[in-house]
């Protein structure tokens, strides 16, 4: 039942039964091509009116609100202690409620609490403060 290479049952006149797909390859690869060429390019633009020239700088200097956070969890606003979070949460209404509402940077202690400093983060979200960053993160950096 093994192939037997060289005997004489072999006769050259057999034919090849294995399909040739070269020509189907070949045949594949240019439907391939003529099918990259006729799809258009899709070319997006969006017409924008951009000003023209430098705009002059703004002079609106925004309101700063500083929020420390201290090494024993006390919270302060813009350097007047708070006593309970009742208060902490009528100074973010207040900002929350001005037209032009106040940039919060909030300063934590690198020993402050992380329970702290999301808690404040949650609440100044929740009451509507959207000018809210964390300032001051060189003091965590390794090798400080």
């Amino acid at each position: 039942m093994g192939m037997s290479v060289g005997s004489e049952s072999t006769h050259e006149d057999e034919g090849m039964v294995d399909i040739n797909t070269t020509p189907l390859i070949d045949v594949m690869l240019v439907l391939l091509i003529m099918l990259i060429i006729t799809i258009p390019l899709q070319t997006h633009s969006v017409a924008l009116d951009l000003p023209q020239g430098n705009p002059p700088p703004s002079t609106d200097v925004p309101k700063v609100v500083t929020l420390a956070i201290d090494f024993d969890n006390s919270i302060s606003w813009n350097g007047e202690p708070i006593g309970d979070e009742g208060s902490l949460l009528a100074h973010f209404q207040q900002a929350a409620a001005e037209p032009d509402q106040p940039e919060m940077h909030i300063h934590p202690n690198r020993l402050a609490d992380y329970k702290t400093v999301a808690h404040v983060l949650a609440d100044a979200q929740r009451l509507g403060i959207t000018k809210l960053g964390i300032v001051g993160q060189d003091q965590f950096m390794e090798g400080q």
